[in-house]
């Protein structure tokens, strides 16, 4: 039984390979690493956030993107896809092609059983090292459960959890809110779970 190498791949070969595949795959430390679909309450969650908060950042500085703006994290070790990121003031890239946005202020993951104990320990933990962000959360898309990590003046990251249809995220740094009502809007739990 023969077991196959595996190749060190650059970011600038992934960035190659990237651009011309039919289906996404992160980036990390000279692997890659295929995306795989999202569930129906994924998606909705994912796109009620991207529709509130494209909304408020209509007619002013700042972008939204939904899954498929890539974000590079470090020079070598990370390029990956949020559910939803945004910038604020002049989004910047990597390059002229505008596809690896390189200055997130917010981030948003929607958890998922196969990347759940990723999202909340490595993969926040590289995030953690992004200048320009300020704001990440996680959206438990099995019960109303939004968990909001902001980054403080000193360094220091503060969580607050929401689990009510009433409350309110606020992105202080980016002037915009996110309702939890909003966030679930046409999603349903299974009760037996």
């Amino acid at each position: 039984m023969s077991t196959a190498e595996k190749r060190f791949i650059s970011p600038q070969e992934y960035l190659v390979i990237e651009r011309a595949s039919e289906i996404r795959h992160e980036y990390y430390n000279g692997e890659m690493f295929a995306m795989s679909g999202a569930t129906r309450a994924h998606n909705l969650i994912a796109g009620n956030i991207f529709a509130s908060l494209r909304e408020q950042f209509a007619g002013r500085d700042g972008e939204v993107y939904q899954s498929d703006m890539r974000v590079k994290v470090d020079r070598k070790g990370l390029s990956t896809y949020p559910d939803v990121v945004a910038a604020c003031e002049s989004p910047e890239f990597e390059d002229n092609e505008f596809d690896t946005l390189i200055n997130p202020r917010v981030i948003v993951e929607v958890l998922s059983k196969s990347t759940e104990v990723y999202d909340r320990g490595a993969k926040f933990e590289m995030y953690r090292r992004v200048a320009s962000l300020q704001d990440y959360v996680l959206v438990s898309p099995d019960r109303m459960h939004v968990e909001h990590f902001q980054r403080q003046p000193d360094g220091r990251w503060i969580l607050e959890e929401f689990d009510s249809p009433e409350r309110t995220l606020a992105f202080e740094t980016s002037n915009c809110i996110l309702n939890v009502a909003d966030v679930y809007t046409k999603v349903s739990f299974d009760t037996d779970t």
